[in-house]
């Protein structure tokens, strides 16, 4: 069987002061009255059905996953006991996957992501599940045919040709790019070789296991220890023992970038990270002076803002271009939304100064 296991264990730092610890980006409702992870689930459900989409999360997000999507079983969640990065999440999911049926594909979907082209969306990743099941040993994934030089995402350089048909190109994996700079982004853009990296990729349960063990024994000597008691009633003791002394590093520097036979193929269908307030004020609609608002918000010789109020009272602008302003209940963000990347720096200057009650 095919199967979606979506992550949604992020903090969101970069949506602070929003997203926090307690209710981080993909259990909030940005664009509507859906969250992040109710978009994912919602996406994912015709193609998957309720049996075959796996939830990885913090123990702590476990009562909004019940909350947003009723009826949720709850075997299906991959609650992680403490955070290690996405290496460890992952191979945990993969291995209680794998517990259940040891056949198993599965594909990797971010909860953050904003997708215009929905059907075109599950055509792609249907043709990731036909790829993978005629060649196992791959690791296979989509990459998104980038508009512009953006520094704030990862990049994948496209080798040789794997397949082609009439609609779709697969390409062997050349490299991976973590976040280049503006120069190296623009030459990736300019050159046609690249494509940007939303961490889309399918594998079957039992190869990655085995990658597991070739490139990240520490991790894997530590799944191993928990899988006889994979469904037994020791499993959450066991995994709350063993999961905390895992190493805490990402898949990319764990399994991607050392693996061999990793495929990807190029998507376009209207893909965006929700990672920064900028990057949410150009998914959204605009009033005439090109500003966002949501609130009780009084705008006044603005243009191309967005000003979100979560707080009781109004937010008043005057003569501001170009910036992003967060009111909530006991944070106000105020920044130029070219630097809305940094916004994650502000989350670690309050940890400096010990403030963590506002995180």
């Amino acid at each position: 069987m095919f199967y979606a296991s979506i992550m949604a264990g992020g903090t969101g730092t970069r949506l602070w002061p929003v997203s926090r610890k307690s209710t981080p980006k993909q259990v909030k409702p940005f664009m509507d009255d859906k969250t992040l992870l109710q978009k994912t689930y919602n996406r994912l459900l015709p193609k998957f059905g309720k049996d075959c989409i796996w939830i990885a999360t913090n123990e702590s997000q476990i009562p909004f996953v019940n909350k947003q999507i009723s009826n949720f079983p709850s075997e299906q969640i991959s609650a992680e006991p403490a955070k290690r990065d996405t290496a460890a999440a992952i191979g945990l999911a993969t291995l209680r996957i794998f517990a259940k049926d040891p056949d198993a594909s599965i594909i990797n979907i971010n909860s953050d992501a904003y997708i215009i082209d929905e059907e075109e969306y599950l055509r792609i990743i249907t043709e990731v599940e036909k790829f993978l099941e005629k060649n196992r040993e791959y690791i296979v994934g989509v990459g998104i045919s980038p508009t512009y030089p953006e520094t704030g995402y990862g990049y994948i350089k496209k080798g040789k040709k794997l397949f082609e048909s009439k609609k779709d190109t697969i390409y062997e994996v050349a490299q991976f790019t973590e976040k280049p700079g503006l120069t190296t982004a623009s030459q990736y853009i300019a050159s046609g070789d690249y494509l940007w990296n939303p961490t889309l990729f399918a594998w079957k349960a039992a190869k990655m296991l085995d990658l597991f063990k070739e490139h990240s024994p520490e991790i894997y000597n530590k799944l191993m220890e928990i899988e006889p008691f994979i469904g037994t009633d020791k499993e959450e003791q066991k995994i709350s023992e063993i999961y905390p002394t895992m190493p805490s590093i990402s898949i990319d520097y764990a399994i991607f970038e050392k693996a061999e036979n990793m495929a990807v193929i190029p998507g376009n269908f209207g893909w965006s990270d929700v990672g920064n307030w900028k990057t949410l004020y150009d998914l959204q609609d605009k009033d005439d002076n090109k500003n966002v608002t949501k609130g009780d918000v009084i705008v006044h010789k603005s243009e191309g803002n967005l000003i979100y109020s979560q707080a009781e009272k109004v937010v008043a602008v005057v003569g501001l271009k170009n910036f992003v302003v967060v009111d909530t209940k006991e944070a106000l963000l105020i920044c130029d939304k070219d630097n809305a990347q940094d916004v994650k720096k502000i989350v670690n200057k309050l940890k400096d100064k010990g403030l963590e009650k506002y995180l």
